[in-house]
């Protein structure tokens, strides 16, 4: 452990919290969460028994952070929140690093719409979710809008703003044409309201509610829209027909179940008012082989924190870790008790295991997919290796892209992907030491000489494929290097984005790759990936150094008390937003200081 890890063990405090453990790159790479931050990340780097998972993730340290919490529950709740955000290679996660969509009705308008959406605001909106099958989403929006008449229009409309003349979709009878006040805003709320039933499982309810309004309008002699709900009650009623009754209850139930067979699937099964309205799987990745019960404990937090609704009752085929803390989690998000039961007979045991068996085949679909996904990457490889005309198969690819936006903080990002795919273990990032102004081929020329001479040095592989961000002329630059490094051997081309041409050295034009050939779109993957990492990491530095120069200014603030308020708070936002009992939570900041960090920052807000 180097000296300022040890100066830094020093400094945390015996408090709950969570804890973000980095390597040398900066990225996240595990996050955890503590009674006693101090006991815990001290445990990490104590000689002993460690698990193989601490034995590997040790080497790969080389800094951390941590955020102070006031209880137990909030580092639960952050921690599932970081582990989402972050996806740390480390950590028990879902699978593809992919945020699960929602259907979403804005109910706080005056026409509201409905949509699909993946992040979910508290902007007084109603969500539904998450879900994992999007063609299913789309699907169940279409059958909505038809069945309702509902907008399709993104417009701002309300009841003092209205449009001249309505869209075609009123003319075809697909719209109630509210931007040009067909139809009220209370009236259109009523239709909202149905949908919500409709989406909460309730078509019971819903058949009769729309009988009702049926019959008004038949007695009222406005036989069009008798005629709507008519079709209406038809179209609800089919679709309860396709939906399995589960319990003669109307409890709304979410049953889960693990299977484990090198991957792990996570399987649910989505009940409401006794009905099975859905179901979704997961894939779960870890990096070592765990426990169903270690598994299913992290699905379940970091599932419910983004969950749009819970359920009265959840049904689990396994046992599962800090349960006391989930319960009372899932208490405050639902504002009501949530009963999380494993049965072992009868009916719900039989339900428990129906979800077993859809866990099962859909671990199938999953393998048949990679399966797939692994035989075009070959594929991909081998027709690379084709096109270019080279002996290798370029099955090792190292990317390499520039970001220097409007001149500041000039970076470079090397990415790797083998056999096709990122290996995220093998990425690098440089700070460009070029100054004398932006300039591509003199960066590239650098970053080229770094990278190769370090590997030189190291004795370490080399790529069977370099691959350069740009066109001729950053590919000559680079071209330069290696031949001075006696490494012009080695393969190397360049893809400029404007028309997706691809130079290779010592030829004038471009090489044609078909543009629908997997080939192509490998290459287009390292330099969109290696363009993404420049990005990300120019990001990082500009906002840090935005940041520190603000804490700067702020007088009486030096480098010891800047670092304290960064790793308590994490950003600028934050330490802007915190109270001044919060700022003197930080070690160093009296109360004097704490009104001076305050009024320092509302001053000059307009700066950051």
């Amino acid at each position: 452990m180097n000296n300022y890890l040890e100066e830094q063990i020093k400094q945390i405090p015996d408090k709950p919290g969570v804890y973000l453990m980095k390597d040398n790159l900066g990225e996240i790479i595990y996050v955890g969460k503590a009674s006693s931050l101090k006991k815990r990340i001290r445990s990490y780097f104590r000689k002993g028994n460690r698990s193989y998972k601490t034995s590997i993730m040790i080497d790969y340290i080389d800094d951390f952070d941590y955020i102070v919490t006031d209880s137990e529950m909030e580092a639960f709740i952050l921690e599932a929140n970081l582990i989402k955000k972050h996806q740390p290679q480390f950590n028990i996660r879902l699978k593809d690093d992919k945020t699960y969509p929602f259907i979403k009705i804005t109910i706080q308008e005056d026409f509201p719409r409905i949509n699909k959406t993946r992040i979910l605001k508290k902007d007084g909106s109603k969500y539904f979710g998450p879900f994992s099958d999007v063609n299913a989403i789309y699907k169940t929006i279409k059958i909505l809008k038809d069945l309702f008449k509902l907008r399709s229009c993104n417009y701002d409309i309300s009841k003092e703003k209205q449009l001249e003349r309505p869209c075609l979709n009123y003319y075809i009878d697909k719209c109630l044409a509210p931007c040009v006040g067909k139809i009220s805003s209370e009236e259109y709320h009523k239709l909202i309201d149905q949908v919500i039933l409709f989406l909460s499982g309730r078509q019971k309810f819903l058949i009769n509610k729309i009988k009702k309004e049926m019959n008004k309008a038949a007695q009222e002699q406005n036989f069009e829209k008798a005629a709507r709900y008519r079709d209406a009650v038809k179209a609800v009623k089919e679709i309860s027909r396709q939906q399995k009754v589960m319990s003669e209850d109307d409890i709304d139930r979410d049953i889960i179940a693990i299977i484990e067979d090198d991957l792990y699937c996570v399987q649910l099964l989505l009940v409401k008012n006794g009905k099975l309205i859905g179901q979704e799987y997961f894939i779960v990745e870890t990096f070592e082989k765990k426990s169903l019960k270690d598994v299913m404990s992290s699905f379940l937090q970091q599932y419910y924190e983004q969950a749009a609704q819970l359920p009265d009752e959840i049904l689990l085929n396994t046992e599962i870790n800090n349960k006391k803390i989930l319960l009372n989690r899932l208490k405050q998000l639902k504002e009501k008790t949530v009963k999380v039961k494993l049965p072992i007979k009868g009916n719900k045991k039989r339900l428990v295991e129906m979800a077993e068996k859809n866990a099962k085949q859909n671990l199938k679909k999953e393998r048949i997919k990679r399966k797939y996904e692994n035989k075009r990457t070959v594929e991909a490889v081998k027709k690379l290796a084709e096109y270019l005309n080279v002996d290798i198969l370029p099955s090792h690819i190292e990317g390499f892209d520039i970001s220097n936006i409007q001149g500041t903080d000039p970076v470079a990002s090397m990415v790797v992907f083998k056999d096709g795919r990122r290996s995220k273990s093998d990425y690098r990032r440089f700070k460009i030491r070029h100054k004398e102004g932006p300039d591509d081929y003199q960066m590239m020329r650098e970053v080229i000489k770094r990278r190769y001479q370090r590997v030189l040095k190291e004795d370490k592989k080399l790529p069977d494929l370099i691959l350069i961000d740009g066109g001729k002329g950053q590919l000559n630059a680079a071209v330069e290097v290696l031949k001075k490094l006696n490494l012009e051997h080695l393969n190397i081309i360049g893809l400029a984005k404007r028309e997706e041409e691809v130079f290779i050295k010592n030829r004038k034009g471009a090489i044609n790759i078909p543009k629908d050939s997997t080939a192509l779109h490998l290459l287009q993957r390292v330099r969109d990936e290696a363009h993404r990492f420049a990005i990300n990491y120019h990001r990082k530095l500009r906002s840090r150094r935005i940041t520190y120069s603000m804490l700067e200014r702020i007088p009486k603030i030096g480098p010891k008390r800047k670092r304290a308020l960064l790793s308590y708070f994490g950003s600028l936002a934050k330490i802007k937003d915190a109270s001044k009992k919060e700022l003197m939570e930080v070690e160093g900041i009296s109360k004097n200081l704490a009104q001076s960090i305050k009024e320092y920052l509302k001053d000059h807000t307009r700066s950051f």
